[in-house]
Parts: C-alpha cells; structure tokens; sequence
C-alpha cells in the first residue's frame, strides 16, 4: 500500500518536471536576436527585418514571457512592431502564445539589449490582442502554429482580419502575417510565403 501512495505522489511531481522542461526547450528555441538578410539577398521582393526575441521575467512561474521587436535593418533603432509574449503549455506537445502590446511602448525601444531595464517593465502597461493567440505545435524537433480563422482584427490597409502563421526551428523561423479584407482578399503581407528568420 505504501509504494502504491508513493508511486501516485511521485507521478504528479514528475509529470510537472516534463511539462517544465517541455516549456523551457520551447523558450529555449524561441529566443534569439534573427535576420531575414539572406532571404532579401535572394528575393529583392523581401525586405531585410531584424527580430529580437529575448526571455523576460525568467523566475515567473505562470508560463515563459518574451519581449520582442521587430525592425527594418536600416532603421533598426525604429521597430516598426513591438510585442510581448506569454506562452504557456496546453499538454505534452500543445503551447499557446497570448501576443501583447506594450502602453507608451517607444520607451522602451531597444530594451532587448538591456536585460536589467527589461526586468522594470510594468505588467500593467500590456494590453492583450484578442482573438491573436498563437497555438504552437510540437512535431520532433519543430513547432507549427497559427491564429485562429478570422478572429484576430486588423485595420491596416483597410484589413479586416490578419492571420499569422510560425514554424520554428532551433536555428530559423518562419513567419508569414497577412492582413485581409472583409472579401478574404489579401491587402497586406508577404504574397510568396513567410519571412525566413535565421537565427545569429
């Protein structure tokens, strides 16, 4: 009887022990400073964007949290999207990205530099983009996602909805947003097929 509580008190402690590691190789593979320069080089119809994904409030117990920006290479100090993330784990192979912008965000322009300033940034300047969570898949080594249908708005260039989609490996990432119209004609974003981010 004894070994039986033991083992059923054990089972808990060490699932929680996967499920942590699972997350912490997703967090893992997310961060890094990215360059789509190679995919610009090739395809003129590209532009060379840096990304900056760095790890944020690390001891937090509640999921991992990113702070990124996202620029053009030639204006690097001017991000033309600034964002936070939270991802947390569904099951073994299933995590979610809640997407967040940042109130009075342009003070902290380049922060990603600047892990002590990072650790400052106040919670309650996020503001949570409904309908734009990302739900990641893990396939072996790689991790497939998306948005949801129609339910993440947009109102650039006359948009109605945009959709994301991510493939993340350890060493790249794919990201390919577009923003379409009432009709589902697409008014924004990459015609080809996703950004390719090398990881440096």
């Amino acid at each position: 009887m004894r070994l039986i509580l033991l083992a059923l008190l054990i089972l808990p402690v060490s699932s929680l022990a996967q499920r942590t590691r699972q997350l912490e190789e997703l967090a893992y593979t997310m961060a890094g400073s990215y360059t789509s320069a190679a995919q610009a080089k090739a395809d003129t119809s590209y532009f060379e964007i840096e990304l900056e994904m760095v790890r944020i409030w690390p001891k937090r117990k509640d999921g991992a949290w990113f702070y990124v920006e996202q620029a053009m290479a030639s204006s690097k100090a001017k991000p033309y999207r600034q964002r936070v993330y939270h991802v947390k784990q569904v099951n073994d192979s299933t995590f979610t990205s809640t997407i967040f912008t940042i109130k009075g965000g342009a003070a902290w322009y380049g922060a990603y530099a600047d892990l002590v300033k990072l650790e400052q940034l106040p919670k309650d300047s996020l503001e949570a983009l409904d309908g734009c969570d990302i739900t990641l898949v893990r396939r072996g080594a790689v991790y497939e996602g998306s948005t949801r249908g129609h339910e993440c708005p947009s109102t650039r260039n006359n948009a109605s909805y945009t959709t994301s989609e991510v493939v993340l490996r350890r060493d790249r990432m794919v990201s390919w947003d577009r923003g379409w119209n009432a009709a589902g004609e697409q008014v924004w974003g990459a015609g080809k097929g996703g950004y390719i981010f090398i990881k440096r």
